[in-house]
């Protein structure tokens, strides 16, 4: 039996970090935006039936002159380029993304990801800081993964590090208020042969100057805030309820499918001596 510390690991799979790994931030134009978001939804498309969502509201409904920050729970490869096309796709805005294997994916930086080190005290407190900044840009969104490490996707309880409530609380400091909204992402099967991506955006919660909550409270709060939306996510899919999600984008079935709908439409005659 394999352990879980074998298959989801807080040392990525990459080229083993060194302390004197330096910070770089986002390195980005139009141009290298278009790249990233054709063919990051490409991908998508080609790896997936189709792409639902709901919850959006949670955002459209709030002052967006306000600075907003995505949290999910990281559960496999795909997330980040699904983040990509949440921001750019349903929202319209530049995504900011925290990502540790930067040295792996350098043109990542072009399209609007910045580099994180944990093994240097130093290299990532300026992403944090870095984070600060970037998120008081309203043609921002900025995207976090709080876990800070790879967890399969109903794994509870869930844990952040206390990064997200250092970004929170010093864009708060700084800009006044700010919006974070948790969001739950599933990769299910219902009737293809291919999955499907399933977005809920959770209720935005707004910090302001007037709150009074330390680093670990915040955290805890933000904590139970995803694993609800997650949670509530869950029991719907799992009931085979998808109705009220809408669709960014959706594959023609196959042929084989086809065939199998229009063979199931055909009423046969009843056989007689049997």
């Amino acid at each position: 039996m394999v352990v879980e510390e074998q298959l989801y690991s807080d040392i990525p799979p990459t080229k083993l970090r060194n302390k004197e790994e330096k910070f770089k931030p986002a390195k980005t134009n139009k141009f290298w935006l278009w790249v990233a978001s054709m063919f990051f939804f490409n991908m998508l498309q080609n790896r997936f039936y189709a792409f639902r969502y709901r919850g959006e509201e949670n955002y459209f409904n709030g002052d967006p002159n306000i600075p907003t920050i995505l949290f999910a729970p990281h559960c496999n490869w795909w997330d980040g380029i699904v983040f990509y096309n949440i921001t750019h796709r349903i929202f319209h805005k530049e995504i900011r993304l925290m990502v540790e294997e930067l040295n792996r994916f350098p043109l990542l930086r072009r399209g609007g990801a910045y580099s994180v080190n944990k093994k240097s005290p130093q290299s990532a407190m300026k992403a944090l800081q870095y984070s600060v900044d970037v998120v008081g840009d309203i043609r921002n969104m900025l995207c976090i993964f709080p876990q800070g490490i790879i967890r399969p996707p109903h794994y509870r309880p869930i844990e952040f590090q206390t990064g997200l409530a250092y970004i929170a609380q010093n864009a708060v400091k700084r800009y006044g208020r700010v919006n974070l909204i948790p969001l739950a992402v599933d990769y299910c099967f219902f009737r293809d042969n291919r999955p499907e991506v399933v977005v809920e955006f959770g209720k935005r919660i707004e910090l302001t100057n007037d709150m009074q909550l330390n680093r670990k409270d915040l955290t805890h709060t933000l904590e139970k805030a995803l694993e609800e939306v997650c949670d509530n996510q869950f029991k719907e899919i799992s009931q085979g309820d998808v109705t009220k999600y809408k669709i960014l984008f959706k594959q023609h079935l196959k042929w084989y499918r086809r065939i199998e709908q229009r063979l199931k439409s055909i009423d046969l005659p009843p056989v007689s001596g049997v």
